[in-house]
C-alpha cells in the first residue's frame, strides 16, 4: 500500500488531507487519522485501491439538483426523453449526439425519464426567501429559549408560545426565534441540551401539553432554575393522564398514519428507552438485548415486553407536541408576527438516540463532530454528536436531509441552521481520539444550498445560517449568494484594531444580534460575569488579563455607541450595566441587517448565559428560567422602554 493510494481514496470520498488552522498554518492530517475516518465512513483503508474502485462504481443517485432557468446536460444513449413537471405537464425532449441539454424554468421536484432510468430533477431557485421578500422591509424579533418561558408548568413548552406571541405581537415583533425543539431522551430529562437530540425529525414530547386539546393549563413553577428530573416526571404524569382520556381522538389516528413507519419506530425506541435506561443508561441502545438493537427485530419482539400501551402513549404524546407547535405558529401569525416562529436545526444528533437506532445507514457512526484547535480551545472540541454521511446523502437522493429540513419547517416561518459551516465541511474525530486528531470532511454544498433554497420557497420561510467561528474563505459570500442570512453578533463585529464596526457598516443580508445562547448577555458581559464563571470553574486562562482586556472592550463599545448616537451619555460603571444594554440594543437596531433578533435575556437586562460551552457540570446549562411570565416580562417598565427604543430604530 502506498501513501498516494491512501490519499487518493481520502480525496475522492471528501476527507480534506491538507487544511489551514486558525493561525494560517498549513496542516496535514496524520495517516492513522485518515485510516480511522475512512474506516468509519465504510471504506477499507487497508486496500484503498479496491475501496476507491468500489466507491467509483456505486450506483448514481436518482436525484439531480439543477438551478431553475439554467441549462443542464446529461449523457444520453436514446433519442427521446420525457420531462414531467410537478403539475403533471409533460414535455418531450430530444437528445442530440449522445447528450441531453435542457432547462427547467419552474422550481420544484420534477421527473425525467431518460434511457430507461427515472430521475428526480430538483429545480431550485437562485436563492432563499429573505425577510425583505416576505415583509417588504427590515424586520426585528425576539430570541427565546423555549424551556425558559415561565407561563405554565415546570418549564416552558409549546403552550407557552401563545402568551409570548400575543405580547411580542403587541410590541410589533416580526419573528420569534426559538431554541431547538427536537426529541431528546424523556427517560433521562437531565440530558437537556437541545443541541444533542435523539432525533431531529421528531419533537420533544416534554414540550407538548394536554391543554392543547382542552385540559386546564398547569400553574407555573417558580425559581430561577429548572429541575428537569422532577419537572419531567410531572409532565409525563400529566401526559399519561391525558392519554387515558383522549387516546380515541380520530385526529391521532390520522397523525400516526401520516407519520408512517419512522414515527412508529421512533415511538418504539422511546418505549424501549423507558424500559432499558434505568439499568443500562440512556442513549445506550447498543447495549440493549440483541433482538432490540435493530428496529426490524425489535418490532417483532416488542409484544414480548408488553410495550404496546407504552408505544401508544408515546405516539399520543408526539401528536400533542405537534398540535402544540402548530398552535404556537398559528398564535404568532394571528398576533401579527409576520414571519412567525423561526425554528432551530441542530448541527448533529446523539449516536445513542432514535435516528441512529432507526437509520444508522444515514449517519457517520464512529465519528463525532467537533472543531479543531483554535485561539479559544487549544485542544480542539469534540461534541459527542454525529451527523449525516455525505456519501449516504448523495446515494439516497438527499432524502434524510430533506426529511429533517421539512420536519423543522413544518410549523415555522424560518429556520436557523446551527453551524452552517457544516454545509461545506465538518470537523470529524474518530471515536476515542483526541479532538485535535480529526479531519475536515467535505459536503456537497452546492446541492445542499440549492435544496435549502427550494424548500425555503415551498415553505415560505427564511433561512439563517450560523456562520460563526473559523469561517473558510469565501463561505460567507457563498451563503449570501444563495440568500442564507449570516449571523452578526455584536461582541464579534470588530475591526482589526479591536474597535467595534459601526452599525451602518454591518452586512445587510444577515441577522443582527446582541448576544447568543453561548455568550453572556450584554449585562453579564459588561459586568464580566462570564470571566467570573471561568474563574469559579477553574478554566484555563489568566483571569487578570481577561479582566483588563474586558475593560478595554467596554471602552471600545462605549466609544462605538457614542459614535452611533451622539446623545449617548457617559460610560456607566461596571456594576450598573443598564445603559450599556440600551446602547447595545440601539447599535444592533440601527444596522442595515434584514433582521434583528434580540435575545429576551438582553431585553430583560439579565446577566447569566443559558449555556457555558465546554462545561458539563458546575454551570446550570439549559436550566435557567425567565424571571416572569411573558406578558408581565414584556410589559415591565424597563423592557417596554427597550421595545420602544427598538421600534424607533427599526420603523415598521
Amino acid at each position: 500500500m502506498t501513501q498516494d493510494r491512501l490519499l487518493s481514496l481520502a480525496h475522492a470520498v471528501g476527507v480534506q488531507v491538507d487544511w489551514t488552522d486558525f493561525g494560517g498554518v498549513e496542516r496535514r492530517v496524520g495517516r492513522d487519522t485518515i485510516r480511522a475516518v475512512l474506516a468509519a465512513l465504510g471504506h477499507d483503508p487497508r486496500a484503498p485501491q479496491g475501496a476507491l474502485a468500489q466507491w467509483r462504481s456505486r450506483p448514481a443517485s436518482d436525484l439531480m439538483v439543477v438551478q431553475a432557468g439554467k441549462a443542464f446536460t446529461l449523457p444520453a444513449t436514446s433519442d427521446h426523453a420525457r420531462l414531467t413537471l410537478e403539475d403533471g405537464h409533460g414535455i418531450d425532449l430530444r437528445p442530440s449526439d449522445g447528450v441531453l441539454s435542457a432547462k427547467v424554468d419552474a422550481p420544484g421536484y420534477h421527473t425525467l425519464d431518460l434511457d430507461e432510468r427515472r430521475l428526480t430533477l430538483a429545480a431550485c431557485p437562485a436563492r432563499c426567501l429573505t425577510p425583505r421578500d416576505l415583509l417588504g422591509r427590515r424586520g426585528w424579533g425576539l430570541g427565546v429559549q423555549l424551556y425558559a418561558l415561565a407561563d405554565y408548568g415546570p418549564f416552558g413548552d409549546f403552550a407557552s408560545l401563545a402568551p409570548l406571541a400575543t405580547a411580542a405581537g403587541q410590541a410589533g415583533a416580526d419573528a420569534l426565534a426559538i431554541s431547538p425543539a427536537n426529541a431528546l431522551f424523556p427517560s433521562a430529562p437531565e440530558r437537556c441540551s437541545p443541541y444533542s437530540p435523539s432525533s431531529r425529525d421528531h419533537l420533544n414530547i416534554l414540550l407538548g401539553d394536554p391543554s392543547v386539546i382542552g385540559a386546564a393549563a398547569p400553574s407555573p413553577s417558580l425559581g430561577p432554575l429548572i429541575d428537569w428530573t422532577s419537572g419531567a416526571a410531572a409532565k409525563l404524569a400529566r401526559l399519561n393522564a391525558a392519554y387515558h382520556v383522549f387516546a380515541g381522538d380520530p385526529r391521532l389516528d390520522a397523525f400516526i398514519a401520516a407519520g408512517g413507519q419512522e414515527l412508529r419506530r421512533h415511538a418504539l425506541f422511546e418505549a424501549l428507552e423507558e424500559r432499558f435506561a434505568p439499568t443500562l443508561g440512556a442513549g445506550n441502545w447498543r447495549r440493549w438485548p440483541a433482538p432490540f438493537q435493530s428496529p426490524d427485530t425489535a418490532e417483532r419482539e416488542a409484544d414480548a415486553l408488553g410495550l404496546g400501551d407504552r408505544i401508544g402513549f408515546f405516539l399520543f404524546a408526539h401528536w400533542l407536541a405537534d398540535l402544540g407547535l402548530a398552535k404556537g405558529q398559528a398564535a404568532a401569525k394571528a398576533a401579527g408576527i409576520g414571519l412567525g416562529l423561526i425554528a432551530d436545526l441542530a448541527v448533529g444528533l446523539d449516536p445513542g438516540g432514535s435516528h441512529a437506532w432507526r437509520r444508522p445507514q444515514d449517519l457517520m457512526m464512529g465519528l463525532t463532530l467537533g472543531a479543531p484547535p483554535d485561539a479559544f480551545q487549544s485542544a480542539g472540541q469534540g461534541w459527542g454528536i454525529t451527523s449525516f454521511s455525505p456519501d449516504a446523502l448523495v446515494q439516497q437522493g438527499y432524502g434524510p436531509f430533506l426529511t429533517t429540513l421539512r420536519a423543522t419547517l413544518r410549523h415555522a416561518g424560518g429556520v436557523r441552521i446551527d453551524h452552517a459551516l457544516g454545509l461545506g465541511r465538518l470537523w470529524v474525530v474518530p471515536d476515542g481520539a483526541r479532538a485535535d486528531q480529526g479531519a475536515y470532511l467535505r459536503y456537497p454544498i452546492d446541492d445542499l444550498l440549492g435544496l435549502i433554497a427550494l424548500e425555503s420557497h415551498r415553505a415560505g420561510a427564511v433561512v439563517i445560517g450560523e456562520d460563526l467561528g473559523v469561517v473558510p474563505p469565501g463561505l460567507r459570500e457563498r451563503l449570501a449568494e444563495r440568500g442564507l442570512l449570516g449571523m452578526r453578533v455584536l461582541p464579534f463585529e470588530r475591526q482589526a484594531d479591536g474597535a467595534f464596526i459601526p452599525p451602518g457598516e454591518w452586512d445587510a443580508l444577515a441577522v443582527a444580534m446582541t448576544s447568543t445562547h453561548d455568550l453572556a448577555p450584554v449585562a453579564g458581559w459588561w459586568r464580566g460575569r462570564d470571566i467570573e464563571w471561568r474563574g469559579q470553574l477553574g478554566a484555563a486562562g489568566d483571569r487578570d488579563a481577561e479582566t483588563a482586556a474586558r475593560a478595554k472592550d467596554r471602552q471600545a463599545l462605549w466609544a462605538a455607541a457614542r459614535d452611533a448616537d451622539p446623545t449617548t451619555g457617559s460610560q456607566p460603571a461596571t456594576v450598573a450595566p443598564d445603559a450599556a444594554v440600551d446602547a447595545a440594543l440601539t447599535m444592533v437596531a440601527r444596522t442595515p441587517c434584514d433582521l434583528a433578533l434580540i435575545p429576551i435575556e438582553d431585553l430583560a437586562g439579565l446577566d447569566e448565559a443559558p449555556n457555558l460551552p465546554g462545561v458539563v457540570d458546575g454551570h446550570p446549562n439549559w436550566r435557567r428560567r425567565l424571571p416572569a411570565p411573558s406578558a408581565a416580562l414584556l410589559s415591565s417598565p424597563s423592557v417596554a422602554a427597550r421595545l420602544r427604543r427598538l421600534r424607533a430604530q427599526r420603523p415598521q
